[in-house]
């Protein structure tokens, strides 16, 4: 990437006016359009969206997108239409046993609604207030049920594959636990054992970091700091790891960009929540410090190799061992190419991404050298992003974000005829994500709070 340097947030500001007045005529379109019993949307076809099946990960995207329209215009008919659709049609994700994303479905919307409340953005009633409260217990402890063990003693929510699985994804889950314990929740087990929240969520981040993530300790043959597993595998008879693995990626040993883009934004949010813990819940965590220089070390080194394997704009190819890459002869010094007949870009790991460039930034401190250098980063990624070839501008297009991809290897994405690769589609988590970098920046430049998934939580406990 070749990293802006003399970018500021208040660069965006134009484009983000552009992107918010996309935004809510295309969130509003699809609400009026979409059935829900047809499933949740997940990515365009031909600019309109479709459903995929696999699992139901995307709803809460959705209407998390109508949330936060109200957060960044003040468009009450976006909080009552986010709010409704939340009310209306979330509750079997509070209760959904059979995946590992809660923190995409209900921290995107009773985690958003709850924030606005507690913000004082919104009138909420406290009978409200105390539904999305419950609904972010239950979920927290409900994902925390999905446990495997390691052999080492400490264990990972499993992802939908099965219990021999920990996906790179599934750190952004971890919010669901966070916000649990932060509202007072445990998790009850046999013989009324209460397990807490916080030391679940620290287990498994540590052993995401440990076994997810590269560092170039000479683990393997490809072992390069930063690069990512999308998938670790168990032995579920004895807990033992067996290999790397992968479900979207090219190969278990190159790295798809959106599981180092989840690995990356989980570390940097995780690194803000910890400094609202007190020392005596480090302590379920190894200690505040072994936690705090885990996470920097996995957010450093994602971060690194972002910036080393993307295309000069900051925008990402969909794996970085994919075999068609060899044939970009400016692939790392050029802009990307949406239009490349090799392979494709994926926008939606850029988004993600940015985020956690810029909180990564934010935390070590704009006065600091890294601090500042992933900043500028974060907002190299943000400017390609919030414009043409990836803003989508047809008002007849459903999507925000183009150049999106889901399943290159079982290809699930639209190829316009004509074409070799997938592209000029969105996808309802790209969307969603490009949403919550615009509503980041906006209140950056705007000198508002700072945008966390924890934070009005946080607040009203530091006040009581």
């Amino acid at each position: 990437m070749e990293i802006n340097t003399t970018l500021s947030p208040q660069d965006l500001q134009n484009a983000l006016s552009r992107f918010f007045a996309l935004s809510g005529v295309k969130i509003k379109a699809l609400n009026e359009t979409w059935d829900p019993e047809k499933g949740s949307p997940v990515i365009t076809v031909e600019g309109k969206y479709s459903t995929r099946g696999w699992t139901e990960w995307t709803q809460g995207f959705q209407y998390g997108c109508q949330i936060l329209q109200f957060d960044a215009t003040d468009e009450v008919s976006f909080l009552n239409m986010g709010r409704k659709n939340t009310i209306d049609h979330m509750a079997p994700h509070v209760s959904h046993t059979g995946v590992h994303d809660h923190g995409f479905n209900n921290v995107s919307t009773y985690g958003n609604l709850r924030r606005l409340a507690l913000e004082g953005r919104s009138s909420t009633s406290e009978d409200l207030l105390e539904h999305y409260a419950l609904a972010l217990k239950v979920s927290g402890a409900v994902q925390a049920a999905r446990w495997a063990t390691t052999a080492e003693g400490s264990g990972y929510i499993y992802s939908f594959n099965g219990p021999q699985s920990l996906f790179s994804d599934t750190i952004r889950s971890c919010r669901s636990l966070m916000l649990a314990h932060q509202l007072g929740h445990v998790l009850m087990g046999e013989g009324d054992q209460a397990i807490s929240l916080l030391k679940r969520a620290g287990e498994h981040i540590i052993n995401t970091a440990r076994y997810n993530v590269y560092y170039a300790d000479g683990r393997d043959h490809y072992d390069l700091r930063g690069r990512v597993a999308h998938e670790s595998i168990f032995n579920t008879t004895n807990g033992q790891y067996r290999c790397p693995s992968t479900q979207q990626g090219y190969s278990p040993f190159s790295t798809w960009t959106r599981g180092l883009a989840w690995i990356l934004l989980g570390a940097a949010e995780e690194l803000e929540f910890l400094q609202t813990l007190s020392d005596d819940d480090c302590e379920c965590l190894d200690g505040r410090k072994a936690f705090e220089d885990l996470l920097l070390q996995m957010a450093k080194a994602t971060s690194q190799f972002y910036i080393n394997h993307c295309c000069a704009d900051g925008i990402p190819y969909w794996d970085t061992g994919a075999p068609g890459v060899v044939n970009l002869p400016t692939y790392g010094e050029g802009p990307s190419q949406p239009d490349s007949p090799y392979e494709p870009v994926d926008s939606s790991a850029a988004a993600i991404a940015a985020q956690g460039l810029l909180r990564l930034g934010h935390y070590l401190g704009l006065d600091n050298e890294s601090g500042q250098r992933y900043w500028q980063a974060g907002l190299t990624v943000a400017v390609t992003l919030f414009k043409a070839p990836y803003l989508s501008e047809d008002p007849e297009h459903h999507g925000l974000l183009l150049h999106s991809i889901y399943h290159h290897p079982n290809g699930w994405d639209h190829i316009p005829a004509g074409k070799a690769v997938p592209q000029g589609e969105s996808s309802m988590w790209g969307d969603y994500h490009a949403m919550e970098l615009a509503v980041y920046l906006k209140r950056i430049i705007e000198d508002k709070p700072y945008l966390t998934f924890f934070g009005a939580v946080a607040d009203q406990k530091a006040q009581a």
